[in-house]
């Protein structure tokens, strides 16, 4: 198995991907809101090279990944197009957290056939978390980290992104999520789909929100057979990748048990 980087031209930018290469099942890994490709190493370790793994980092996002006009959620569904096409991968696992989990529940909708299975890490739960006051608070968050955005982004730790842009980029996600948004687009996934929940809070969230927002997910697994509750792990949103990994990775090849 020979790793490769290479940079993925789409729109007005490219994008950092890594592909471990190989003969095995396809697993293309797509990353929260502001993450990088290396939040899912211990997934990949665990999963080993039986799989060929496909990371990237999403628009201004990590150290290399070009900044771009268009931050919206359409061009995150494209871009899997791109990486996809680029590394000549027609049908492939998808495996999404937090914002990741909302771009791979929309390409699987839309892409069956070229659907292996979905997992989706703590994330596309169908709830209307976004109102007004949410809105104020998501655009003052992002304004009180200002100082601290500039001095991460040489490490790729944070996006190359203004407090604008990712607010703004949060709260068009939370108009994505809305029950009457969101619930369609899970109840057309006809491939198998699996959630791994987690527990506790998220950045920004207060007392409970996080709990009530994971609670509609039960609906979502009344409605379609093709989506079960994989695991729910003792870790909070932000650590799940750490601290769960293997719930993850069992979720992966439970997707392409048949």
């Amino acid at each position: 198995m020979t790793t490769s980087t290479s940079m993925v031209p789409i729109d007005d930018t490219a994008l950092a991907v890594t592909d471990t290469g190989g003969t095995g099942v396809p697993v293309v890994y797509l990353n929260g809101q502001f993450a990088t490709q290396g939040y899912w190493r211990r997934v990949l370790a665990d999963l080993g090279p039986r799989w060929r793994h496909i990371t990237y980092d999403e628009r201004a996002r990590g150290r290399k990944s070009g900044t771009s006009a268009d931050y919206t959620f359409a061009a995150a569904v494209r871009d899997v197009d791109a990486v996809l096409a680029a590394r000549g991968v027609d049908r492939a696992v998808l495996v999404g957290w937090s914002y990741g989990a909302v771009v791979a529940a929309h390409w699987a909708a839309r892409n069956p056939e070229r659907t292996l299975g979905v997992v989706m890490v703590d994330g596309a739960y169908p709830h209307d978390w976004l109102d007004d006051a949410m809105e104020l608070r998501i655009r003052k968050l992002f304004k009180r980290m200002r100082w601290l955005t500039p001095v991460l982004r040489p490490t790729g730790l944070t996006p190359r992104m203004t407090a604008d842009q990712q607010a703004d980029s949060n709260i068009e996600l939370g108009r994505l999520s809305r029950e009457r948004e969101l619930g369609p687009v899970l109840d057309a996934i006809t491939v198998p789909a699996r959630y791994v929940v987690a527990s506790g809070t998220s950045l920004g969230s207060r007392g409970d929100e996080q709990e009530r927002i994971r609670g509609g997910l039960e609906a979502v697994i009344a409605r379609n057979p093709n989506i079960r509750l994989a695991a729910k792990v003792a870790s909070n949103h932000g650590a799940i990748l750490k601290r769960d990994f293997r719930a993850v990775a069992d979720a992966v090849r439970d997707v392409t048990a048949r």
